[in-house]
């Protein structure tokens, strides 16, 4: 679902889909007909969201307590929820994605 343009080594224990994440505010969203483009103006990084259900989904992050949850929302069914877990997964290694504050 997410490519970045310039791949990192994956750290799995950051990304945690039982808590809630949030777009990092330096990250501007641009919706295409194929999903959407991301760019990072902190790290310059840009990356692809392959379809619009994970433009949705990253876009309501912040609304909702948890990453399942957001994916619920967007009609992401349990058991099709990998690819978007791991597309998520690599936007949050890519700093893409923050985790919300503790509240």
């Amino acid at each position: 679902m997410a490519v970045p343009a310039h791949a990192g080594q994956l750290d799995a224990a950051a990304f945690d889909p039982g808590r809630g994440w949030r777009l990092h505010p330096q990250v501007a969203v641009r919706p295409e007909p194929f999903g959407a483009l991301l760019y990072h103006f902190g790290t310059r990084k840009l990356s692809f969201l392959k379809n619009r259900t994970i433009l949705t989904v990253v876009r309501s992050l912040a609304e909702h307590p948890d990453v399942r949850s957001a994916l619920q929302a967007a009609g992401v069914d349990d058991a099709d929820q990998g690819p978007y877990l791991h597309a998520l997964r690599v936007l949050a290694d890519s700093t893409m994605l923050l985790p919300q504050e503790d509240e």
